[in-house]
């Protein structure tokens, strides 16, 4: 099959790119599974596995489509095309009705009025593998600190009540635009937007993720990444995250009092959290999933039946306490 990815943004993802990385990595497996894959990206990409084609702004998608390709995989906003099309949205809030359009779980497809849906999935050997005999100590948050709902200022009050460190894999202790919005506790400690070898150095030694996002939270990357290091997940129960992290993998609360009383006596396999991630957020899992998306679109079939979409419910400024 020949697939022309469409995204915004420039690739490979070398930090955050959070988009970026997920259609690298879908790309990099169906080229493995002997599939012609194209990408139609910003200028600046580069790729040794798929075919790059820099997107014109002053010409439609439908312009650059090469004949070639069989079906168009858009993660932006949709245009009209002559070719078969799915299109994956990855943020909360959509622009456009699209039948064929995918999610990126469950929760996130039904609130927007939709089925299809589709975990990110990770090439964990880019993430090299994870040693999971180090002691571990404190806690970290990943995620973009700057961004409210992610909710930075309710991890530091974990880690305050926990009495213990936070790394902030993410974010800056000074932000121009926001000021000293975190903390000066020293025991806080920044680290700015970092690459694969930056979150294991800091996650395999660290006794867990917390997460008390304030929005109904897509997927989650951070949630994925984490485990897969062997770090369980203590966040808040909105969004993608009673899908992703089970009883066995990590707690669920909206009050930072009850994740501090649950981290003072619960204990995690790290191991088990490392084979949850593994095996059930890969990137072969996540391919195979859109190739059977691919073949439905070319056979004519719809992803979503038809009908109304409600109106998106509430999902930021969540409960927080």
């Amino acid at each position: 099959m020949n697939i022309l990815i469409v995204c915004n943004g420039v690739i490979p993802a070398l930090k955050y790119g959070g988009t970026q990385r997920v259609i690298w990595y879908l790309g990099k497996e169906l080229a493995r599974m002997g599939h012609k894959v194209t990408y139609l990206v910003d200028p600046g990409s580069t790729c040794d596995f798929a075919r790059v084609i820099y997107r014109n702004p002053q010409q439609t998608v439908d312009e650059q489509i090469p004949e070639d390709i069989d079906v168009v995989h858009f993660n932006n906003t949709p245009e009209r095309i002559r070719k078969p099309h799915i299109v994956t949205v990855h943020g909360n809030g959509i622009s456009f009705a699209d039948d064929n359009a995918v999610f990126v779980s469950n929760d996130h497809a039904q609130r927007h009025g939709y089925e299809a849906y589709v975990y990110n999935g990770m090439d964990w050997d880019d993430y090299g593998k994870a040693d999971l005999t180090k002691p571990r100590k404190g806690y970290h948050f990943l995620g973009k600190a700057a961004w409210r709902v992610k909710n930075v200022k309710g991890a530091i009050a974990v880690a305050e009540g926990l009495h213990t460190s936070l790394e902030v894999l993410g974010g800056h202790r000074l932000n121009l635009k926001m000021g000293f919005r975190f903390t000066l506790n020293p025991r806080i400690h920044f680290h700015g937007m970092i690459d694969n070898a930056g979150k294991k150095k800091y996650i395999e030694q660290s006794r867990g993720l917390v997460f008390p996002v304030t929005w109904c939270e897509p997927f989650g990357l951070a949630i994925t990444e984490s485990l897969y290091y062997g770090s369980p997940v203590f966040g808040t129960p909105y969004g993608s995250l009673p899908e992703l992290v089970p009883a066995n993998v990590g707690f669920l609360s909206a009050k930072a009092a009850e994740i501090i009383a649950h981290c003072r006596e619960a204990e995690y396999s790290v191991h088990e959290c490392h084979e949850y991630a593994r095996d059930l957020f890969n990137s072969k899992v996540m391919a195979e999933a859109y190739l059977a998306y691919y073949e439905k679109v070319l056979n004519g079939q719809v992803l979503n039946p038809k009908k109304d979409r409600p109106a998106l419910e509430a999902y930021k400024n969540l409960k927080w306490e």
